[in-house]
């Protein structure tokens, strides 16, 4: 199964994407790690500061409580150490209690530091042994912790100085594995792709040269590359229905060529030989039966010479279209009984060239719709512009008649299918709609000159 082309496109950042991903994870698993020992070693450096605080307040509070001499009195004592003593021991409860919550075997220094509360009075002998049971419980303490956190900090040292060789180790790697499966991936595709348009490219360029062989591909289209590769080789198909029509055309262009030149060469030759000899004898007693004879053969010969015209005008060869199409309606459409007809052609669309099989094609149209103006619009009076918009060749032919649908309308029948294959041909376009008169319709074809 082939992977749609903007999968292709996408896979090979979203697996850089990925693996960057899985980096940035492990580098966040480290830093966690590194959180946790940096917390216990910080709990271990709020225990040594408790301590030294603890052992600070009880060595001010032996000291105050030393210097009560027996014969002070209570009230002078009261107003000069009590407050002090008082403060000092809510401190040394508040940094025992912490050092109690830090380390588990401190249940002791609370008991002990409980005997320190001035409230109890001073006993001298109790006071100064409680004191010295606790300074000494909180040097052990205190050497203990300041062994630890040397042993912590030690591993910390070497823990980082691991963590930073393992992460530059493993992200430098992550990097270029991730960056050479990138490349992998993208030089894969890329030269698949490349392949693959390239071989589409030659393919366009050999149809645009005229082979149109179909081209080679899957019954299914799995990529938008196969669906470039479907779309062309229909487009090679219409193509080739189009230029076999267009030669099928220039072929019976061909034909109604050669049978309107014998027809001028022999048959026309002919009757001019008979008229001639038919001129002979009206100069005899058979006057009145060959003037008869020679009106007859002088409308069969200009019949005939219509029937030449229609099958290939000789005009549009030498003059060209707008030229072809004025002698056309001089020579037909000027008869009695016919609608009046108005012809405007710019200057600038007589000065155009067109490839002789549009011309003809064209002027084929034109027959037909002006035809159509005369059989079916039963109007009274008709327009054909030719003109140049931008780069647009226009043919309009525009009736004040009844006008109709082209789409609905029941006359729609081989003379519009007509126009509209000669139109698909040579690639014009061709719309019916309403007049600029009060009625009738507007008829109009549209040739892009440029490619």
């Amino acid at each position: 199964m082939r992977l749609p082309l903007k999968f292709k496109i996408i896979l090979a950042p979203a697996t850089v994407l990925l693996l960057l991903t899985l980096l940035l994870a492990f580098l966040q698993y480290t830093y966690w790690d590194m959180s946790k020992k940096n917390q216990a070693s910080s709990q271990l450096r709020a225990a040594f500061i408790a301590l030294v605080e603890a052992d600070l307040a009880t060595k001010r509070l032996y000291a105050l409580g030393s210097a009560v001499h027996p014969e002070e009195s209570e009230e002078a004592f009261d107003g000069k150490r009590y407050d002090e003593m008082r403060h000092l021991y809510a401190r040394l409860l508040g940094s025992l209690r912490t050092i109690q919550e830090m380390l588990p075997d401190a249940d002791e220094l609370v008991d002990l530091g409980e005997k320190l509360n001035p409230e109890r009075g001073f006993d001298g002998g109790d006071y100064r042994n409680a004191v010295i049971e606790l300074r000494s419980q909180l040097n052990a303490f205190s050497e203990e912790i300041q062994r630890e956190r040397e042993a912590l900090q030690n591993k910390n040292n070497r823990d980082i100085t691991e963590i930073v060789y393992r992460t530059t180790t493993i992200g430098t790697f992550v990097l270029i594995v991730a960056i050479l499966i990138g490349v992998f991936i993208a030089l894969t595709f890329a030269r698949q792709i490349l392949y693959r348009i390239n071989l589409l490219t030659q393919n366009a360029s050999r149809i645009a040269n005229g082979d149109l062989s179909p081209l080679p591909f899957p019954g299914k289209a799995q990529d938008e590359l196969d669906d470039l590769a479907i779309s062309i080789n229909r487009m090679t198909e219409r193509l080739i229905r189009v230029v076999s029509t267009e030669k099928l055309l220039e072929g019976a262009e061909e034909e109604r060529r050669r049978i309107a030149r014998d027809l001028h060469d022999q048959t026309l030759a002919d009757l001019s030989a008979v008229q001639r000899d038919l001129e002979v004898l009206h100069r005899g007693k058979c006057s009145e039966m060959t003037q008869q004879l020679e009106e007859d053969l002088r409308r069969a010969m200009a019949n005939l010479r219509e029937v030449m015209e229609d099958l290939h005008p000789q005009s549009l060869d030498i003059l060209g279209l707008a030229a072809a199409l004025e002698s056309f309606l001089d020579r037909a459409m000027s008869r009695e009984g016919l609608p009046e007809y108005q012809l405007y052609i710019s200057p600038a669309s007589a000065e155009l060239v067109l490839p002789r099989h549009i011309q003809l094609a064209i002027y084929r149209i034109a027959l037909e719709a002006i035809h159509n103006v005369i059989r079916h619009a039963h109007a009274s009076r008709y327009e054909i512009v030719i003109e140049r918009r931008n780069d647009d060749f226009v043919l309009s032919v525009e009736d004040n008649g009844s006008g109709f649908n082209a789409e609905t309308s029941p006359t729609a029948g081989r003379g519009l299918n007509n126009m509209r294959e000669r139109a698909r041909i040579i690639n014009a376009r061709i719309v019916w709609g309403p007049s600029r008169f009060s009625s009738g319709t507007r008829f109009e074809l549209s040739y892009r000159t440029t490619p």
